[in-house]
């Protein structure tokens, strides 16, 4: 008898600590948190990569998060983290809507973002899905919390949104200012309607940029490697990065989300870099920003910091090729940035 009262003492105290009900803190499961959420919202995105969902374990864990019961959580995200296709429906649901991952996203999911909101965009999610598929239960967790903490806060904004988006048609390309001469009778040729042949280079037809390296801090106070693009050509500018990117306007403050797409190419041998470019799906170059002229040897510190990090920072345009018009740029709201990958060859 004494041993069972001790129990049922140990179980009262947990359920006052936790909120959890009596019955459940005595067996460790979780229990019921009303009402429960409607998540059949989460269906309409493609981040799931259109596989079975568990609305109802979704639900439970979104509710539980709701009123803070932490040994609910903690259970029912347990079961969660196996079921990627939900847990990747759930997050997609956040990060496909969001502009941004926003500051205090953990890594994994500041790294994910681009790819969900790609997929709401593309209304094709089997590639944020297998990124979701391929993390290993720590990254999945981190996503799964930062997740989580949005849908805790219970906007129905958010609801909205996802429908919204998901429902829309995927986006367009802006309308080509050729089609009104195309319209007039007027014969316009395009780079793409040229076979320019091997011996043209179409980097040199297309707008250019220099480069300056430097160095930042991430919101944890982290060095983080930069680079900072300026205008070699005369088309070439913020309208230009506004067109040929989706990086995000940043104001110095904060980290841009990282799109894995964007390469910063950097020579080991020579200890220098190469070029900047974009990747299409099959990996081949489809966007090419600035390709170096000549092999600078880059300084040991700098170069050292970029090979652990292993991503780059990158901004601009600035005006001139000197880093005093960084603040400037910044201030007047004329920088774009994206966080890239180093690929070292």
């Amino acid at each position: 008898m004494v041993k069972k009262h001790g129990k049922k003492q140990r179980a009262r105290q947990k359920s006052r600590r936790t909120g959890a009900a009596y019955a459940a803190a005595a067996a460790g499961t979780t229990h019921t948190h009303s009402p429960l959420p409607d998540m059949s919202v989460i269906r309409l995105v493609p981040h799931g990569s259109w596989r079975v969902l568990d609305l109802d374990l979704a639900a439970r864990l979104v509710a539980a998060c709701r009123v803070g019961c932490q040994p609910c959580q903690k259970s029912l995200a347990k079961k969660m983290l196996p079921d990627r296709a939900t847990l990747a429906a759930l997050a997609g649901a956040v990060y496909g809507t969001l502009p941004t991952s926003g500051m205090f996203a953990s890594s994994p999911t500041r790294e994910w973002a681009p790819l969900a909101r790609a997929a709401m965009k593309a209304a094709s999610g089997d590639e944020a899905f297998a990124a979701v598929e391929a993390m290993d239960e720590e990254a999945a967790a981190a996503l799964l919390e930062d997740s989580l903490d949005h849908w805790a806060m219970g906007d129905p904004n958010l609801g909205d949104a996802v429908q919204m988006l998901a429902e829309a048609p995927p986006r367009q390309r802006p309308a080509d200012p050729m089609d009104a001469f195309r319209a007039a009778g007027i014969e316009v040729v395009t780079l793409d309607d040229l076979d320019l042949g091997d011996d043209v280079d179409a980097y040199h037809l297309a707008p250019n940029y220099g480069v300056f390296v430097g160095e930042t801090t991430t919101p944890e106070g982290q060095p983080m490697p930069m680079l900072t693009l300026y205008p070699e050509t005369e088309d070439a500018g913020i309208k230009d990065l506004e067109r040929r990117t989706d990086w995000e306007h940043w104001g110095l403050h904060g980290m841009p989300d990282m799109d894995p797409r964007w390469r910063l190419r950097a020579n080991i041998a020579a200890r220098s870099l190469t070029g900047l470019v974009h990747v299409d799906a099959e990996g081949q170059d489809d966007i090419e920003l600035w390709r170096a002229s000549e092999s600078v040897r880059l300084p040991a510190e700098w170069w050292a910091l970029l090979d652990r990090v292993q991503h780059v920072l990158v901004t601009g345009p600035v005006k001139t090729a000197d880093p005093k018009t960084l603040a400037a740029a910044g201030d007047a709201g004329e920088l774009l940035a994206v966080v890239a990958r180093v690929s070292f060859h």
